[in-house]
């Protein structure tokens, strides 16, 4: 990777610009998939199949099986299962301590305010096919739509592998479908004979699918975020290890082409040392003809001082950050855009796509900047809820009133002026 040494502020944009998407061109070829399948349903379904991932499905195909979902079990080593086993068990954890008790505030004497949470009815969740079998993301979504409460919970993926299977009964998955790609958003946003219609619909794609989410989005299906290619961004020092970073940026490079990773710090002998060990561990990766092409996207910044990486990572909103230097978590506190950050030597990005507990579900494309990762909050609703004693429509009334008046709104104030006069008079008018 190339160094960039001491770019100026007015540089930064133009180094922080993620790779371009054409998203017109895409979008136009998405649009006719989704009317296709509104127009079509379950056999629209079996057409797409057969047209992009070339298999022929019958409709009653489309719907993996409850045995093939306990099949999938057996098809596992005891190592895997094991592990999904725990991954599951330390993301529960973390995703349980996000509930909140309801707490009844009282605004006035006798005027209660609260609100409470409600799951989400039904979902759907999406896992991409590709050349990685993304099981841990049916965790990710999985276990918070659980711990919500939601009724329905469908998951569409066009991939067979059985940790997927085995993953979804572990989180309490209702159906199971054999669909990938935009059709596979298109049946959840607008439901097939087969495929029940839902009310929000989450999970990673290629930028087809992103497309589609984006396209559904527009007609009023609610979606977990706009997403783009995965990144990462690693702020070090010369505490850090250079082999450690190196191997934080290809976790990141491997994941597609289209990702990017991004590298500052304040030492330029720690850059050369990250570029010597990057050039080794890419030539042993089994993705390295993808990884390569990621570093293409990818930049080294050498910058003066800790303040101007402070300021260049709020700036980027990086999807993932790892702060591998000495005062990491004082930094930390100074980090206001990103989607998930990473303390120290010892905490690689790695570990939060799959086992620590956070979600690995965030925020692309410098999205970060207002956007949140996927959490419990995700899958629910928050309803308020309010409660007025008489002595409490006495206080709070003549505000109601006052206000309600000022703003022309007549009726507004005799709702309440009704119920006042009730109070003191025998026949209220």
């Amino acid at each position: 990777m190339n160094i960039i040494p001491f770019p100026s502020r007015a540089e930064w944009p133009a180094l922080l610009a993620r790779p371009v998407q054409s998203t017109q061109q895409i979008e136009a070829a998405v649009a006719p998939i989704l009317a296709q399948v509104r127009a079509g349903g379950d056999g629209a379904l079996l057409e797409l199949a057969e047209k992009f991932d070339k298999i022929e499905l019958s409709k009653s195909q489309l719907q993996v099986s409850p045995d093939e979902l306990d099949e999938a079990e057996a098809q596992l080593s005891d190592g895997l299962k094991a592990a999904i086993r725990q991954a599951y068990q330390n993301i529960r954890l973390f995703h349980e301590g996000q509930k909140q008790p309801v707490e009844k505030i009282e605004t006035m004497p006798g005027v209660l305010c609260w609100r409470k949470s409600v799951g989400i009815e039904k979902v759907g969740l999406y896992i991409p096919g590709g050349t990685a079998p993304l099981f841990s993301t049916v965790l990710m979504l999985g276990i918070p739509a659980q711990l919500a409460g939601c009724r329905e919970v469908v998951l569409c993926t066009p991939s067979n592998h059985p940790a997927i299977y085995f993953a979804a009964k572990l989180v309490g998955v209702t159906k199971v479908f054999r669909i990938g790609g935009a059709q596979a958003i298109a049946a959840m946003a607008y439901g097939t004979e087969s495929v029940p219609k839902v009310y929000k619909i989450f999970g990673p794609g290629n930028q087809y699918v992103t497309a589609a989410k984006m396209l559904v989005a527009k007609e009023g299906m609610a979606i977990d975020m706009p997403a783009g290619p995965s990144e990462v961004a690693v702020y070090a020092d010369d505490s850090a290890i250079p082999a450690f970073v190196a191997a934080d940026l290809l976790s990141q490079a491997e994941h597609g082409a289209d990702s990017q990773v991004l590298l500052v710090s304040t030492s330029k002998k720690l850059l050369n040392s990250v570029n010597l060990t990057l050039s080794t561990q890419l030539s042993r990766l089994p993705r390295q003809a993808m990884a390569t092409k990621a570093l293409e996207n990818s930049k080294m910044i050498l910058l003066d001082n800790q303040a101007d990486a402070i300021d260049l990572l709020n700036d980027y909103a990086a999807e993932h950050l790892i702060l591998s230097i000495e005062n990491a978590e004082e930094v930390a506190d100074q980090i206001i855009n990103a989607g998930s950050i990473f303390l120290g030597n010892y905490t690689p990005e790695s570990a939060g796509d799959y086992a620590s507990g956070t979600n690995h579900t965030l925020p692309t494309n410098g999205f970060a900047r207002a956007y949140s990762g996927v959490s419990l909050d995700s899958f629910v609703k928050k309803i308020t809820v309010q409660y007025i004693t008489p002595e409490g429509l006495q206080n709070v009334g003549p505000v109601v009133e006052a206000m309600a008046e000022a703003e022309s709104l007549d009726a507004h104030k005799r709702a309440v002026s009704l119920r006042l006069a009730s109070l003191t008079e025998v026949n209220p008018a």
